[in-house]
């Protein structure tokens, strides 16, 4: 049986629903268990229960600071060589993407994985085209970033669980080995021209000083933020690999389409003092 945790984020449900669609038997662990998941929480030990699974599909849980995501995927590992599973794949970061702040955390985590005695396969994923669209902001005049010219290789979110889930369906095949799973590189500017509107660039100190003014973020938030604008703004992500074409055995989904269908929908939320002058019939995904 293959399990995929945090069964209730967008990657893992994702792939989770490309297995059913192959007729893969597999289950979810998340916190919060729906019908046919199983609880898995990475902060009690007690629900740490993996009998039964023979892949774990390790989704990163990356949304803290680097102490408890490494910890809490200590535990999960630690739980799978208790109950023996006979595989992981773990869901990393770009190895493009060292000079990002959260890397710590994915690194740790694949040494850890190398070290525990199972089978793995790491998923180096690139940044998602979805995150890069919803990172650009909108103004009355058009779109603004932090990005300047700088161009990110990023990938759609559905290509990443496509191959997450062929990697599952045939872990031996994948045993052992590292995939740098990134897209065709893209730009604030290449977004802005698919909207029909101007992209204007922000220092790095004024993104950094709205980010520390946002109450919505966590501490941890805005640097990790900060990191991935200026990494981008100076061509650290602008990277290419063979590994994600092969192995989805087709051409990449267009990040510039997923990113700008992104962007046009913040725009739709906002109220329209905000909104750009110029986003109504000119602001199309093709």
């Amino acid at each position: 049986m293959i399990m995929v945790t945090g069964a209730s984020g967008q990657l893992a449900s994702l792939t989770l629903a490309q297995l059913a669609e192959r007729g893969t038997p597999a289950v979810g662990g998340t916190r919060t268990p729906a019908d046919g998941q199983r609880l898995l929480d990475f902060d009690d030990p007690a629900t740490l229960d993996l009998a039964g699974i023979t892949t774990l599909v390790l989704v990163s849980a990356g949304y803290a600071e680097d102490d408890l995501v490494i910890a809490r995927h200590q535990a999960v590992l630690e739980a799978a060589i208790r109950d023996g599973v006979s595989h992981v794949i773990y869901t990393s970061l770009t190895g493009a993407g060292d000079h990002l702040a959260f890397a710590l955390a994915h690194r740790a985590t694949e040494q850890l994985i190398k070290t525990s005695g199972l089978p793995w396969t790491i998923l180096r994923n690139g940044l998602y085209a979805e995150l890069f669209g919803a990172l650009i902001a909108w103004s009355p005049d058009g779109l603004e970033s932090a990005f300047g010219s700088g161009r990110l290789s990023a990938v759609a979110r559905t290509d990443l669980a496509e191959v997450t889930a062929t990697i599952a369906q045939a872990p031996d095949v994948h045993a052992n080995t590292t995939y740098d799973l990134v897209g065709d590189p893209i730009s604030a500017d290449d977004v802005a021209t698919r909207l029909g509107v101007t992209h204007r660039t922000l220092g790095l100190a004024e993104y950094r000083s709205r980010l520390l003014s946002d109450a919505t973020l966590l501490p941890f938030q805005p640097a990790m933020l900060t990191s991935i604008a200026t990494t981008t703004r100076h061509g650290f992500l602008n990277t290419s690999s063979p590994d994600l074409t092969s192995l989805l055995n087709r051409p990449p989904t267009d990040p510039i389409t997923i990113a700008a269908h992104t962007a046009k929908a913040l725009s739709a939320k906002l109220s329209p003092a905000v909104r750009p002058h110029s986003s109504g019939d000119r602001a199309s995904v093709s």
